[in-house]
């Protein structure tokens, strides 16, 4: 199974931000996520939400094509 999560690091890597800032955003999407009734991880946000809320659902790479 393949990894479904982004971490801080990743998704400020995926982003080009600091990993602190990352983690303001991770922050925000799981309380976007909690909101809408959903189980989150502290620290870590689906990347399937993050791709949505950044990229309008490409999936990774496809935003630079």
């Amino acid at each position: 199974m393949s990894r479904q999560t982004y971490s801080a690091k990743e998704l400020g890597e995926a982003l080009g931000v600091s990993e602190s800032k990352a983690y303001e955003y991770i922050r925000q999407m799981n309380a976007e996520l909690k909101e809408k009734g959903f189980m989150t991880v502290r620290g870590k946000v689906p990347i399937a939400y993050a791709n949505e809320r950044f990229f309008g659902g490409l999936a990774q790479g496809e935003a630079n094509a």
